[in-house]
């Protein structure tokens, strides 16, 4: 079943093909190879440098640090049930959605959105949350940056309470005896220790132990000297020097990968994208064979699994969250690397091998983790459980602390935070390039030839601006900017993209586009993808979206809670990236002509008439087989489903 058009411009396909794209300029052959067919823009040099791009985008810090976190806490096992049922239903339809929008056009994250004007301000929204979040992942980088070169040193500086690095006495390797206030003869109370009470064949009272205050020594390096952390957001202190130089060494290793665009940054993902298989490789098979280590892969997903969490909403929340962002959807990412495909690749067998990929890999870190995880337990004789955490907490406490306690620490230790290091730069690099790209786009004639000094300057700009996250209170601006600019806003723009595709673009004209690229495909194919498209995947991630808002609760580190005015400002910074979608509407709609509103939105909802192949060759094949006409195609196709 499918509604009717409404017809409003009509367009032959003469008057199409005569519509270059705008902005055409000189081709630069400092970024453009002999075999490009895109001459303006450039193409990938060849299939492997996108996908291992599009594994090291996809693949990040939080298939390590979140996702065996959250398969422990949802049921261990039973976890990958919903996990994989919101791979199917969200990722994978918005990741085959993503790559072939940005490739069928060969446009970045904002001009891509010819396709569908009145709905632009979706694009400025992904950028704009990719930007933000782009200056303080690489502060991330920077951490790890630190602990890479405090790991060549033997001890680990971590692995006691050293003085030199300013180790209080709170500090401690193990958690010291309660103290008792006991009742002496005589009604006189006095303090005394443990080792008093069992001299004496003595017990205390209950109510009467007093907790002595303790810390491990990798969270007081990590709090006192790695950060230097104040104790709210509103105290900002100084710069964290060492964090600040570490910083600038993570920018300019960026922007040197992406200094001649996909041609400088598709051979370093040789490299970043395939070397945390190696360290995680070697870190489990010596995770596996220490002492206690089946005692933490039993808790990951063993018989501690716990299926009654399925009947927990909580839970499915957890899993499509962690798959939707472990993807990299929504961000404009996905659509700048597709940009630059030849326009005849399979985006259909990408999605498929990126998708699996993506998932085994947090699957095969979990194995890794929790083997440590479990051996750590064993050694403190604590459960799994006190020892698991997310995060920072698992990647600058915890781990350093379970690998300092193994011989040969120090290599493992490097290793570790290298892995790190490359896991980020691979998502850093390309969520940057979706600025750049975004810019080249917008801009071709003044930017297009000038492409190092751009990449230099947003670097420099990024850096500067994330200066803040290295003070003392850096951390606290860090949380909170991931808190909020990592949350339900990025879900908001990338339903709307979903919508605009499916439901005004036409879902039908989008697989019409797709088959152009890839080759024709049976009805049945197209089932799937049709179904999520159109109905699933738009209300998953709506109720996703609603669930999130009626369980938000304040930001907070650690037991730091945020005071209400750094709460309103990760509002301010929700509000700031996602108003641009009715600004940019509305401006749209007022600025087009027609006699009533209706007409005026319509008109709005109709593509662009340079939208469409780079190519001359595409653009004139594109409508060229089937019954419907290049005049249906190019008129407003608002509210059209199969």
């Amino acid at each position: 079943m499918s509604k009717q058009a409404i017809p409003l411009v009509s367009l032959s396909q003469n008057d199409y093909q005569t519509h270059p794209p705008d902005d055409t300029v000189s081709p630069s052959s400092e970024h453009v190879g002999e075999s490009d067919e895109n001459v303006e823009r450039g193409n990938w040099s060849s299939k492997t440098d996108y996908l291992l791009s599009l594994i090291g985008c996809a693949v990040g810090l939080g298939n390590v640090w979140r996702f065996p976190y959250l398969a422990y806490r949802n049921g261990g096992g039973a976890f990958l049930i919903p996990y994989t049922v919101m791979l199917a239903l969200i990722a994978m339809p918005m990741f085959f959605l993503e790559t072939s929008f940005g490739q069928f056009a060969s446009l970045g994250p904002v001009a891509v959105w010819k396709a569908v004007p009145i709905l632009q301000g979706v694009g400025i929204t992904m950028v704009l949350f990719s930007t933000i979040i782009d200056i303080t992942y690489n502060c991330i980088i920077a951490y790890s940056l630190f602990y890479l070169f405090a790991s060549f040193q033997s001890p680990l500086p971590w692995s006691d309470c050293f003085s030199w690095w300013g180790a209080d006495e709170t500090c401690s390797r193990t958690p010291r005896d309660p103290l008792c206030n006991l009742t002496l003869d005589g009604g006189y109370s006095e303090v005394v220790n443990t080792t008093w009470l069992q001299a004496n064949n003595k017990t205390c009272p209950n109510g009467s132990e007093i907790y002595v205050p303790h810390q491990g020594p990798s969270e007081q390096y990590w709090e006192k000297f790695v950060l230097r952390r104040t104790s709210s957001v509103g105290e900002t202190g100084e710069i964290v020097w060492h964090l600040a130089l570490c910083l600038l060494l993570a920018w300019l290793i960026v922007c040197g990968a992406l200094s001649k665009g996909i041609k400088s940054s598709g051979k370093v993902v040789y490299f970043t994208a395939t070397f945390p298989y190696v360290v995680l490789t070697a870190l489990l098979i010596r995770g596996l064979t220490l002492e206690g280590a089946w005692k933490g892969i039993e808790f990951y997903i063993g018989s501690e699994s716990d299926f009654s969490k399925l009947a927990d909403a909580e839970v499915w929340k957890d899993a499509a969250t962690q798959i939707f962002y472990s993807l990299a959807i929504g961000w404009g990412s996905l659509i700048t690397l597709s940009s630059y495909n030849k326009f005849n690749n399979n985006c259909y067998r990408d999605t498929m091998i990126v998708c699996i990929i993506n998932c085994a890999t947090s699957v095969f870190a979990g194995f890794v983790i929790f083997s440590i995880l479990g051996h750590m337990s064993h050694v403190q004789d604590k459960p799994v459980s006190e020892v698991a955490k997310s995060g920072f907490g698992l990647a600058f406490i915890v781990y350093p602390e379970a690998l300092a306690q193994l011989p040969w620490a120090p290599l493992w230790s490097s290793l570790f935070f290298f892995m790190l290091i490359t896991l980020g730069l691979s998502s850093q690099c390309v969520a940057v390039e979706a600025v750049i790209t975004t810019l080249l786009d917008q801009f071709p004639g003044f930017l297009r030839s000038r492409r190092l000094f751009l990449t230099a300057a947003v670097c420099l700009i990024f850096y500067l601006l994330s200066l803040t996250c290295t003070t003392q209170a850096g951390i606290y601006w860090l949380n909170l900017i991931d808190h909020s600019c990592a949350g339900w806003g990025i879900l908001v723009a990338a339903n709307l993209e979903l919508i605009s595709v499916s439901w005004i673009y036409g879902v039908n004209r989008f697989i019409k586009d797709i088959e152009m690229m890839i080759g024709e495909r049976s009805w049945l194919f197209w089932l799937w993808w049709r179904v999520c498209w159109l109905y699933v995947s738009p209300c998953l991630m709506a109720a996703i979206v609603v669930w999130s808002l009626v369980t938000f609760a304040p930001p907070t580190y650690g037991l730091v809670e945020y005071p209400v005015w750094a709460t309103a400002l990760g509002w301010c910074m929700i509000i700031f990236c996602i108003m641009w979608i009715p600004i940019v509407a509305i401006k749209r709609v007022v600025q087009t002509e027609g006699s009533t509103l209706w007409q005026k939105i319509s008109a709005t909802c109709t593509s662009a008439p340079d939208w469409g192949p780079y190519l001359e060759q595409h653009r004139g094949n594109r409508y060229r087989k089937g019954p419907e006409s290049a005049d249906v195609h190019l008129q407003c196709t608002a509210l059209s489903s199969p």
